[in-house]
């Protein structure tokens, strides 16, 4: 039973009716139709999942019955309860309880759990807010999440599974009837994942009806009753989940069109020499000095090698791969990098670029990507002396490299214009890759470069960081999905608690031994 399911019952809604239903929706941007005559049914008190890949029209569609695109700008009914609705803002979509959970929190990292459940319908009396009572309400639907934190506490001191549920008690406190999740686990641990399924699971019982789209093919099979499938703008098809209609390879058919014979492109591995080196790296925490994130952790690279960093959320992949870029996380301690036969300092990102090491931000969004630049200034945005004559950018040589990198990379959009808070989750991970190519590194890191995007589009970026390497540039793939990892990697260093555990060649691994050696300390690996 979860947390939810030992909470106060919901009066079930009634399940034969639908609680929603989306007729005709069409909505076109400039010069492109992000969605053509879109039509889906959700029954009340059922999970409806929304398959599709990158560009597909999922985040569009659920922004049109959201309010985030008000009514007016689309064409097409909205019908929720029996009611023809015409959102003009998303305060009006929730004041009749259909609440979304975006895949870039909304949450402010500086004020508390409490704060941030009750910002913008705080409990107030004569003008003066009530904290006393706003605390014990947090508390409350922090105890029906099933997140035992204290409700003062900041949200920038909590991880990212517990401010998912913090975005779910927020819902909650809206008396959510209609509860929509954009890749709800996409940042989540395999533990935190399978929490927050259980709890959704937990909202049905209690008859709150819920949307969720999501890449994880599995997790939409383990708790959807249907799911409706979007190519290119256009509904595909509607799948029963209880008649048995559903497999991940229809599933996939549907979202790219054709089927997949492997989830991975086959390789043929021209590995070299050694180039790359750290040797002996330690770096403490930025605001807990006492603690070390990387403790004296060493590793090596060979030039055309995929070398993948395997471990648990916060056992230290990120501030490893961080602190090598330049410094660019805590405070260095002592190491050394060893670059071509001999030690290079690499104390700023500048050096780092300057060294021929580049390095993709698990989070797009905010490290990756001013959400203000167009494409082309995107792309050439980490090395714009590559481009520019006499200190000024050259206009013409900006656009040729931009548009060649959008046509090899398949970048969804019409021109190279478009601002790139327009593209896809899958589309920016596109540009943030080609950012990184387009300043010829040797070395290549990747921090969860598939995260949050589909099938289809991974497949295409595996694709491109093969034949990276094939042209000898050495690749640090950052992974949380072991699969990914054993499907594209050729060797794989384990990290448990800041320590690299293990140095496994990919041939002799396999999903048991590599959560082993995540999950426990092992034998301190050796750079090979």
């Amino acid at each position: 039973m979860t947390a939810v399911d030992a909470a106060t019952p919901l009066v079930p809604a009634a399940r034969e009716a639908n609680i929603l239903e989306m007729r005709g929706i069409s909505k076109v941007f400039p010069g492109v139709k992000a969605l053509s005559d879109v039509s889906i049914s959700v029954g009340a008190g059922q999970i409806h999942a929304i398959a599709g890949e990158n560009g597909a029209g999922k985040s569009t569609l659920m922004k049109v019955l959201s309010g985030v695109y008000p009514y007016g700008s689309y064409s097409g009914d909205i019908v929720y309860r029996g009611q023809l609705q015409r959102f003009r803002n998303v305060g009006s979509s929730e004041a009749v309880g259909i609440v979304t959970i975006h895949q870039e929190f909304a949450l402010i990292p500086e004020l508390t759990i409490t704060e941030n459940i009750f910002l913008g319908s705080e409990l107030a009396r004569g003008g003066v807010i009530d904290w006393h009572e706003q605390h014990r309400r947090a508390a409350e639907l922090l105890e029906r999440v099933g997140l035992h934190e204290d409700p003062k506490t900041r949200i920038k001191h909590i991880g990212v599974g517990k401010q998912q549920l913090v975005e779910i008690a927020r819902a909650l406190h809206k008396d959510v009837q209609l509860l929509i999740l954009d890749e709800p686990t996409a940042t989540l641990n395999g533990r935190d994942s399978q929490h927050l399924l259980e709890l959704i699971l937990g909202l049905k019982e209690r008859g709150v009806s819920s949307i969720i789209i999501s890449h994880k093919l599995n997790e939409i099979e383990q708790i959807a009753d249907s799911i409706t499938i979007l190519r290119d703008g256009h509904t595909i098809e509607t799948l029963n989940v209880k008649a048995h209609e559903v497999d991940e390879d229809r599933i996939i058919r549907g979202m790219v069109g054709r089927s997949l014979q492997s989830r991975f492109p086959d390789r043929d591995p021209k590995i070299g020499e050694v180039f790359f080196e750290v040797r002996n790296w330690t770096v403490r925490h930025p605001q807990v000095p006492e603690r070390l994130v990387c403790n004296d952790e060493s590793f090596a690279v060979r030039r055309g090698e995929i070398v993948g960093l395997a471990g648990l959320m916060g056992a230290g992949r990120t501030e490893l791969a961080m602190s090598v870029f330049g410094r660019s996380y805590g405070s260095y301690v002592s190491g050394s990098i060893i670059k071509d036969g001999r030690e290079i300092v690499l104390s700023t990102v500048s050096d780092a670029i300057r060294h021929g090491i580049a390095y993709l931000s698990e989070d797009r969004t905010t490290l990756g990507l001013n959400l203000l630049d167009d494409v082309k200034d995107s792309i050439v945005a980490a090395k714009l002396g590559k481009i520019s004559r006499a200190g000024l950018v050259d206009d013409i040589e900006q656009r040729r490299v931009a548009d060649s990198y959008r046509r090899g990379l398949r970048i969804k959009t019409p021109t190279v214009d478009e601002g790139v808070s327009s593209l896809s989750g899958g589309n920016q991970q596109k540009v943030v890759l080609a950012k990184w190519m387009f300043t010829d590194p040797d070395l290549l890191i990747l921090d969860e470069p598939t995260r949050g995007i589909d099938v289809g589009a991974k497949f295409e970026i595996y694709g491109i960081i093969q034949q990276l390497a094939a042209q000898g540039t050495g690749i640090v793939l950052i992974s949380s999905e072991l699969p990914e990892l054993l499907g594209i990697c050729d060797r794989i260093y384990t990290i448990f608690e800041g320590r690299i555990t293990n140095d496994l060649q990919t041939a002799d691994a396999d999903p048991e031994t590599l959560m082993r050696s995540i999950t426990t300390t092992q034998k301190k690996a050796t750079s090979r």
